[in-house]
This record gives C-alpha cells, sequence and structure tokens, in this order.
C-alpha cells in the first residue's frame, strides 16, 4: 500500500467503505494479478489529488473474499465508487490515470 491509499478489510469494509463521509474508491485487487500493479500508482497519485474529497481504498481478495463476493465481483482489477454507502459506478480492467481521475470525477 501507498502512503495515500487505505488498506481494507472484509471486516473494516462497512466502516472504511459504506460509512463514509466522502466517496469512496475502492480498488479490489491481487499480488499476483499484473493489471491490478499498473493501475496502482496512478491510483496512488489519484489519493494524494483528492484528499479529503474522495477516499481510495484497496481490498486484497485473496485475504479477504467476502467484500468481493457481496459485489460479485468476477474479474480484477474491479473498482467500485460508493457514495452515501451505495455503488454509483463501477469499472472492470485497468486504464490509464487520465481515464480513471475521468471517471471518479464524473461518478462524483
Amino acid at each position: 500500500m501507498g502512503e495515500n491509499t487505505v488498506a481494507v478489510s472484509d471486516a473494516t469494509f462497512d466502516e472504511e467503505v459504506r460509512k463514509s463521509d466522502i466517496p469512496v474508491v475502492v480498488d479490489f485487487w491481487a499480488e499476483w494479478c499484473g493489471p491490478c500493479r499498473q493501475i496502482g500508482p496512478a491510483l496512488e497519485e489519484l489519493a494524494a489529488e483528492y484528499q479529503g474529497k474522495v477516499k481510495i481504498v484497496k481490498v486484497n481478495v485473496d485475504e479477504n473474499p467476502e467484500s468481493p463476493a457481496q459485489l460479485g465481483v468476477r474479474g480484477i482489477p474491479a473498482l467500485f465508487l460508493f457514495k452515501d454507502g451505495e455503488v454509483v459506478s463501477n469499472k472492470v480492467g485497468a486504464a490509464p490515470k487520465a481515464a480513471l481521475a475521468n471517471w471518479i470525477q464524473s461518478a462524483i
């Protein structure tokens, strides 16, 4: 994890994501997933740029199988944007930083 993104587990998911007072981008990822590692630095930069406006958290699907199962995650990286505790948008697969920023911006 970087210094701007937050690691979230099944146990802390509701507290960190659903009860957040600002929008939250959840990145479902795994250590062995190349595209997940590819978008990691972009998400880290976006977390710094959106600090205080949007929280970006990462859920390792190998260590935390419940949260992705509840949301029907089938492929990773899977990004979900929560606002007021509800999913408002989601996206599967790697994308360049600019595309990720546009996606976040359009959803908040």
